[in-house]
Formats: structure tokens, sequence, C-alpha cells
């Protein structure tokens, strides 16, 4: 079926009213604490390629080199599903940040173990030396602090419509799955708003 490929690059069918109709997160983790090993399924495959990007563009080259991170990434979520049916989704967007929490404990357990360098920095929880990952390199080192500084100003909607169009580098179709709007235009909407509130609080921060 259609909706089973959303997480994999693919795009959710709209039916006749523009509707898109794969089933919800909410829905699929009802089923996968329940024990559903499809739901289970379902739910990897919608979330594993996305966090690969995030966990490479959050990373430098050196810390990524400490093990495939596809491979970390792939496994924590394994592991991570197996404890499932102790997770509460408290508000939209909870089970992706959950997973990418997942996956930051998981890399900082790894350069903790492999004990690389004693000069660190932080960068949202993970334990970095100073050469710049791939969003740094894209923006600055200045303008990560700032981006992440006004990403927790923001409405956890808002985060997350961000977290996922930018670094997960979601489709708008996909991105409506994980914010459980209607259609791929409320996703485009919502995320527009976001970023809009985001360079807000940026300016902000920096007065």
């Amino acid at each position: 079926m259609s909706e089973d490929r959303v997480g994999s690059g693919e795009s959710a069918d709209p039916d006749a009213s523009g509707r898109l109709d794969p089933e919800s997160t909410f829905r699929l983790l009802d089923r996968a604490r329940a024990g559903d090993q499809e739901a289970l399924e379902r739910l990897f495959e919608r979330h594993v390629k996305p966090l690969q990007r995030w966990a490479r563009g959050r990373l430098p080259r050196w810390a990524r080199d400490l093990a495939d991170t596809d491979d970390v990434v792939q496994d924590t979520l394994v592991q991570t599903f197996k404890r499932i049916e102790g997770f509460e989704p408290r508000s939209v967007g909870a089970l992706q940040a959950y997973l990418r929490q997942a996956v930051l404990n998981r890399i900082r357990d790894e350069l903790r173990r492999k004990r690389r360098q004693p000069d660190v920095t932080e960068l949202d929880g993970l334990e970095l030396d100073r050469a710049e990952s791939p969003l740094e390199q894209a923006i600055g080192r200045e303008a990560v602090e700032a981006y992440e500084g006004a990403l927790e100003r923001l409405k956890p909607e808002e985060r997350e419509a961000i977290i996922g169009r930018v670094e997960l580098g979601y489709s708008y179709e996909e991105l409506a799955v994980t914010l459980d709007k209607p259609t791929a235009d409320a996703a485009r909407k919502t995320a527009q708003r976001a970023l809009v509130r985001l360079a807000g609080e940026m300016k902000r921060g920096r007065a």
C-alpha cells in the first residue's frame, strides 16, 4: 500500500478531495504498543532514513567515522521500538522527538566509549570536538547556536515542523503525516508560519 512507504521517501497519495490517507502516527503507535509487528515495521520505515540524514547533518566527519552512522541509527531505532509499549505520545511530533533523543543518546555513548578527544564542545546534548558538522558548515557555528536557542522558544508543533522540513528533509506529504495534518498544503502552511516565527526569535536573540 502507498502509505506503507511514506517514511522511505515516497509520497503518500491524496484521495480525490486532496486529503492524504496514510495511517496516522498516533494510530500506528497504538497498534505497535499493542504488539502489532506490521505497525512497528511501518513506523520504522517512516523514520529511519530521515533520521539517518539528520544524524549525518549534525555530526562532524570524525564523529561520523566512529561507526557507520546509518547502521547506528538503524540499530537505535530497532532497540527503541522494542520498548515502544512504554512510550506515551503527549503531543504532535512527540515520537519524532523521542527517536531523535534516542539517536543522540546512542551516539553520545559511542563518543564516550571511543574517548577520541578530551577537548569537546556541546551541540544539542552531543559531545563533539571543534570540527564543524555539515549544518555548521552551511550556516556557521554562531548561527547554529542562535538557531538552537530559537527552536527551544517555539511551540512543539512549530519546532517539529522546522526540524522535519529543514533537517530531516521531509516532503510536505511526509510532514503532514508527522504533524497529523489533513493535507500537504496544510503542512506547508504550518512549516512556513513556523519558519517566520523562527526568524523572529533568532533576530530577537541577537538583539
